[in-house]
């Protein structure tokens, strides 16, 4: 698990001060509250944190509460953020700012933590879940106070909102998983597209500034390919037409990252195999299996490409790296070698 990653879980924590010990943990990770409910006699509660850099995402899941963040609360802390959180499972609600969002399930609510708050949930249902993208007021690119308007509201998951929701709980699945480095590339990833989307709700996308929007979009075209490296048709032209933009336009979009865009697919796709050759559930499995399962429809040009990244055959590389022999590069993470400037389409 990366060092960046912390997850607790209250039934480590005796029945009689789980409630206690959900409290203290949401005050000091999230922000001063009170937090009251009627499960205290048998309490459910997993939360988790990951640092993306600037941002920082919350998981959380717990029995029904109602809470209230008053000024003295405030006055007690402010990170100073606004917090995006995706509601799911049981249903939520928050009050702010006068507004009242409803009871919102499998949606986005908003919240400021600089301003007094208070959440109820169904009291009857089950436990919540929620991925919570916390941003620092001074890092987000709208303008000051417009994020306001989208104060407990029910922010909608679907379009920019399913792409943004698919990216926080793969994130939530995937972060353990991750090196700091990647962390920090998904922390302004994760900025981006919220940006994006906030402002898309506010029904100013167009007034966005240009490279928020190409970020956003640089971010989806990013996800299609992770979504899809399996297909043997997934190529830079299917891409572009997923996104209704032309080749030239997606090259553009991707002329400031280390890699192209036909890179991005094969460094994925050879990295998936990488993975895979390396899993002793999978030791039984042809390695042209493995390639093909990531798109690799060719064994020649798999073989090639991964010698070329990676400086061992597929072959080699399983069999040292599940213990049965010792070779170059095996011992110490593989590194994929990165294109040359030539290379990058």
């Amino acid at each position: 698990m990366n060092h960046m990653w912390t997850r607790a879980y209250g039934h480590e924590v005796p029945v009689a001060d789980r409630f206690d010990w959900f409290t203290e943990t949401v005050s000091t990770d999230l922000m001063p509250v009170a937090i009251n409910t009627d499960r205290v006699g048998d309490f459910h509660a997993v939360v988790g944190a990951v640092e993306l850099g600037a941002v920082t995402v919350s998981t959380l899941e717990f029995s029904p509460v109602w809470s209230r963040r008053t000024p003295a609360h405030i006055r007690r802390g402010d990170p100073e953020q606004y917090q995006l959180a995706l509601v799911e499972g049981n249903a939520m609600k928050a009050c702010q700012l006068g507004r009242d969002s409803g009871l919102v399930v499998d949606g986005f609510i908003v919240t400021n933590t600089s301003a007094p708050l208070e959440c109820d949930t169904d009291r009857d249902g089950g436990p919540i879940r929620a991925t919570v993208l916390q941003i620092p007021r001074s890092q987000l690119p709208l303008r000051a106070g417009r994020a306001d308007h989208l104060v407990a509201r029910r922010l909608p998951r679907t379009g920019l909102g399913a792409v943004m929701a698919d990216f926080m709980t793969s994130l939530r699945d995937n972060g353990p998983d991750c090196r700091t480095e990647e962390l920090t590339v998904l922390g302004r990833a994760a900025l981006d597209m919220a940006t994006a989307y906030l402002a898309e709700q506010l029904g100013t996308i167009e007034g966005t500034a240009p490279e928020i929007r190409a970020r956003a979009l640089l971010e989806r075209a990013k996800m299609f390919i992770e979504r899809n490296l399996g297909d043997p048709g997934l190529t830079p032209r299917a891409v572009a037409d997923h996104h209704n933009i032309s080749l030239r336009g997606l090259y553009a979009l991707f002329r400031d990252e280390p890699e192209g865009v036909a890179a991005v697919i094969r460094i994925r796709r050879l990295e998936r195999c990488r993975a895979d050759l390396g899993r002793p559930e999978l030791c039984t499995v042809p390695v042209q299996a493995i390639a093909a399962r990531w798109g690799f429809s060719n064994a020649t040009v798999f073989g090639r490409a991964f010698r070329q990244a990676y400086d061992l055959t597929p072959g080699e590389y399983r069999r040292h790296a599940l213990g049965h022999g010792s070779a170059r590069g095996v011992e110490e993470p593989c590194t994929l070698r990165r294109p040359s400037p030539a290379e990058r389409v």
